[in-house]
C-alpha cells in the first residue's frame, strides 16, 4: 500500500480461530537468495535480535543452533538465563548458504518451529489496537509492521493466509524481535474477520486515501483496528466496505504517499499518544 495524503476541505459470534504460521524456504527476497531449505514447520531465524528473542521464547521450539565463535560470545552476553539449546559452532560460508549469501546473520543462525498463533478471541482479551493487513506481500514490510505493532502496543496482526508471506528469516529480522511478542494470525476470510472484530466492539479504520484525516483524539474512548492494503493496490473494494471509515494520514503536500510499513508505524504512533 501507497499511503496517500487525504485531501482537506478549506457484538457477537466467535471470530474466526487462525491457522499456525507455516514455514518453508526462506523466499523473503534480497535476503533470501540461496537460502537453503528448512524441514517443513521450521525456518530458520538469523540476526542477534531474531534469535535472541526467539531464544528467549518459552513458546518456542528451538532445534539447533549455529554460531560463529564471535557470536557466541555476543549472545551469551545477552542471554541473561543462559543458551536454551547448545550452540553448535560452525563457520560463516555455512551461515551464508542456510541464510542466503546476502542476508545479514551477523554469524548466528536458529532452526525453530513456526510459531503457533492463538485464535483472535484470545488476544481480544488483552486491551490495544489490531493490525489486520489486507494483502501486504513483502516479507520485510510485514516484519517492520510487527516491529511498529509491538513498539506501540497492538495486540495482534492479523493478516489473509492466502497472498501472504511465510513466516521466514528475512520476515523475523525486519521484525526485529518483534514476531515473538506480537501475534502474527492467519484467517482464511478477512472480510469476516472485520465483522467479528465489529461485534467484539472495535472500529474498523481502513488506512487509504479519499477519507478524513485519521485523528487519534476522536478515538480516545473506542478500541480501534486499523487495515492496511497491499503495497501499490492499497485497500480492496471489499475490504474498504467492510470497514467503519476510511482515514489517511496527515502528511505535507510534498511527499504523495508511504511506505506501507512507515504508514502503519505513523498511524499507531497517532492512536497511542491519545490512548
Amino acid at each position: 500500500m501507497n499511503m496517500r495524503a487525504p485531501r482537506r476541505r478549506g457484538h457477537s459470534p466467535a471470530a474466526p480461530s487462525a491457522s499456525s504460521s507455516r514455514s518453508g524456504p526462506d523466499r523473503g527476497g534480497r535476503g533470501g537468495r540461496g537460502a537453503a531449505s528448512a524441514p517443513r514447520g521450521t525456518c530458520w531465524l538469523y540476526g542477534l535480535h531474531a534469535v535472541q528473542a526467539a531464544l528467549e521464547n518459552p513458546d518456542r521450539k528451538l532445534r539447533q543452533l549455529l554460531v560463529t565463535a564471535e557470536a557466541e560470545e555476543t549472545l551469551a552476553e545477552k542471554l541473561e538465563g543462559g543458551f536454551p539449546i547448545q550452540p553448535v559452532r560452525t563457520e560463516r560460508a555455512r551461515l551464508d548458504m542456510l541464510c542466503g549469501a546476502d542476508a545479514v546473520h551477523q554469524g548466528m543462525a536458529l532452526l525453530a518451529d513456526a510459531l503457533t498463533a492463538p485464535d483472535l478471541d484470545t488476544v481480544l482479551e488483552q486491551p490495544g489496537p489490531v493490525l489486520v493487513l489486507d494483502q501486504v506481500t513483502d516479507p520485510r514490510n510485514v516484519g517492520a509492521i510487527l516491529r511498529s505493532a509491538a513498539a506501540f502496543g497492538a495486540v495482534a496482526v492479523v493478516m489473509q493466509d492466502r497472498n501472504a508471506p511465510e513466516e521466514t528469516g528475512t520476515l523475523a529480522r525486519a521484525a526485529s524481535g518483534a514476531l515473538e511478542i506480537v501475534p502474527l494470525i492467519r484467517v482464511v476470510n478477512l472480510s469476516r474477520v472485520l465483522d467479528a472484530l465489529k461485534t467484539r466492539g472495535l472500529w474498523v479504520v481502513g488506512l487509504d486515501a479519499g477519507g478524513g484525516v485519521l485523528d487519534g483524539a476522536s478515538f480516545h474512548q473506542r478500541r480501534v483496528a486499523l487495515v492496511l492494503g497491499a503495497e501499490g493496490a492499497g485497500l480492496r473494494r471489499l475490504t474498504r466496505e467492510h470497514c467503519d471509515e476510511i482515514a489517511g494520514l496527515a502528511m505535507s503536500s510534498q511527499m504523495e504517499s508511504l511506505n506501507v510499513s512507515n504508514a502503519a508505524a505513523v498511524a499507531l504512533y497517532e492512536m497511542f499518544r491519545h490512548r
